[in-house]
């Protein structure tokens, strides 16, 4: 678990940010962004997902990002690594019908997670991403949050540990 410790101390914030945040993080998808080896991009709409992201479901993790408190958001850590899984128009379509037939207006955040569980399991998924490479660049990041004066809040993140063991 060691390896995990710089992606298991990344804060989720509401909302798009100027990188990485002022509190040292991100939104899901940008935090998806960057562990997926791309370079930090802002995430206002999913069109601004690289496409090896799967816009049903990346825009399903950002209304659950933006609609949970700030203590809850952290439950989404463990999708940050799953988010790359774009898959043929066909399954895309599949996805979002899955999501659209199952979403309502005021959905608790563990029942917005079990939706989200059924998105991913449907067609492609995530490639394993090196923990290496997603370790890096997160940990590339916070160093960036520390030299702007920021230091990131580390929040506790236990449950998320005994996920991540499991993987």
């Amino acid at each position: 678990m060691e390896g995990f410790d710089h992606i298991l101390n990344w804060r989720l914030l509401r909302g798009s940010h100027d990188f990485p945040g002022k509190d040292g993080g991100t939104c899901i998808n940008e935090a998806a962004v960057v562990a997926a080896g791309f370079e930090y991009r802002a995430v206002r709409t999913v069109t601004d997902m690289p496409s090896c992201f799967s816009r049903p479901i990346c825009e399903f993790a950002m209304f659950l990002n933006d609609q949970a408190s700030n203590k809850e958001r952290q439950r989404l850590l463990p999708f940050v690594m799953r988010l790359t899984c774009a898959d043929s128009e066909q399954i895309e379509k599949k996805r979002q019908t899955y999501i659209s037939s199952n979403m309502i207006r005021s959905m608790s955040l563990e029942r917005g997670i079990e939706v989200l569980e059924g998105a991913l399991a449907i067609g492609r998924q995530a490639d394993p991403v090196a923990v290496p490479v997603a370790e890096g660049k997160m940990s590339a990041a916070r160093e960036k949050a520390c030299v702007a004066g920021v230091k990131p809040e580390k929040p506790v993140l236990a449950t998320l540990k005994k996920i991540l063991a499991r993987l």
